[in-house]
């Protein structure tokens, strides 16, 4: 198994709060990998309009096996980081793969899972000066694209549940900075918040969190994890700092050995989404 830190608050009651150190186990081998004979579920393109960019935008979406178009499902928006776009994790990270084998041990609770590009700007690829200001401020601007374009027209094409408590948002470096600063910045949008390695995009902890006591009540999982020989380490320490102060409810998962790469963030998802809708 690998040893990792975590910290858990207010597992019994928002009153009861304590630090824990646990093994947390390992993903089997093969936790990323396709398993024959398990269903698998589907993977689309949309296009959607962007009134935010003035351009037509596009995203995945991942259905899990076995949907239905008369089920309703809860969503999990999962972010890319500032050198990718909708497919990184798709490409790097097998999240397809990993979700379908939760499925297929019953250990998820059926979701649909929107990838985006989360660079919101006409020309949104990856390429040139990845760090050039204004591609930096198109990741700040995809606030505006996620919650007035997408989520609409996702819940408009496919059938999702539309109350905060049905939404998720995660991701990965860039996109980890994007869903702690979407997700808590939006509580009325995001019941449940992850951020994987969250880069220094990440707002300040008395800006991300100004009012700790909504926060305790609005949140049904706040996750924050890092590997401990990541650079950006700090960015996840300051922020679980900040909410252990406050006593915020939240997980904090340090990985050892853990660096700035898709291994953190497949676990990463692996953990977190076993928690989501539950």
């Amino acid at each position: 198994m690998k040893k990792v830190r975590v910290a858990l608050f207010c597992i019994i009651s928002l009153a009861t709060c304590f630090f824990a150190t646990a093994q947390t186990e390992k993903p089997a081998a093969g936790f990323d990998q396709v398993q024959a004979g398990i269903p698998s579920g589907r993977l689309d393109t949309i296009r959607y309009a962007s009134k935010t960019v003035g351009a037509e935008r596009r995203a995945l979406v991942y259905t899990p096996p076995g949907f239905s178009s008369e089920q309703m499902y809860p969503v999990l928006y999962l972010l890319h980081g500032i050198g990718g776009d909708e497919f990184e994790w798709l490409n790097q990270g097998n999240p397809h793969i990993i979700l379908d084998n939760l499925y297929a041990e019953n250990k998820l609770k059926p979701m649909i899972v929107v990838l985006p590009n989360g660079r919101a700007m006409k020309d949104d690829r990856p390429i040139g000066n990845i760090y050039d200001r204004a591609r930096v401020q198109a990741f700040a601007d995809f606030e505006k694209d996620l919650l007035l374009d997408l989520i609409p027209y996702v819940e408009q094409h496919y059938p999702v549940l539309k109350d905060r408590s049905q939404r998720a948002i995660a991701g990965l470096s860039m996109g980890g900075g994007q869903s702690l600063n979407f997700g808590l910045g939006n509580l009325d949008r995001f019941a449940w918040v992850g951020g994987f390695s969250s880069a220094p995009n990440t707002q300040v902890p008395s800006v991300l969190v100004p009012d700790p006591d909504r926060a305790k009540t609005a949140l049904k999982l706040l996750w924050i994890s890092c590997g401990d020989q990541d650079g950006l380490m700090g960015v996840s320490e300051r922020t679980h700092a900040y909410l252990t102060e406050h006593q915020v409810p939240h997980i904090f998962r340090v990985i050892e050995g853990g660096h700035h790469d898709f291994k953190v963030w497949k676990e990463n998802l692996y953990h977190f989404s076993q928690l989501l809708f539950n």
